[in-house]
């Protein structure tokens, strides 16, 4: 079936395509012909298509930033049966800290959001911090 297809498609390529030198020159004298266009005197009374602004020289824009809220420290120490331990209180889904409501508590990390602002606190890795001392002759 697929084949078949492809000979039809490739036949009928070939009926439409036909091109001869006739034909590419009489493509070559249409273009050469000169075209009409519009007259100068119609195109003068068109409306322009651009709209311009008229700004006052006497205005100053005066650009205000918003005030950004001071970064606030957060850090997470542990999570345990779907509570987390940040900045010195265990905390859990719903409740308040700096702002922040805490949103999602997961396996490694906590989402926080406070308004348009959202934290994302993750465990950090664990450290070593075990000595061995080995014993030598």
């Amino acid at each position: 079936m697929k084949k078949l297809l492809t000979i039809i498609f490739f036949c009928l390529t070939a009926v439409y395509a036909d091109l001869s030198v006739q034909k590419i020159e009489n493509m070559i004298q249409k273009i050469h012909l000169k075209r009409e266009g519009i007259s100068l005197d119609k195109l003068e009374q068109t409306k322009e298509p651009f709209v311009r602004i008229e700004q006052e020289e006497n205005t100053t824009v005066v650009i205000v930033p918003e005030p950004r809220e001071e970064d606030v420290k957060l850090s997470l120490h542990a999570i345990m049966g779907g509570k987390a331990f940040i900045n010195d209180g265990w905390k859990k889904v719903g409740d308040v800290i700096l702002g922040y409501t805490v949103k999602y508590i997961g396996k490694k990390g906590v989402v926080l959001r406070n308004r348009n602002t959202i934290k994302k606190l993750f465990l950090g890795k664990p450290k070593k911090k075990i000595i061995i001392l080995e014993e030598r002759e």
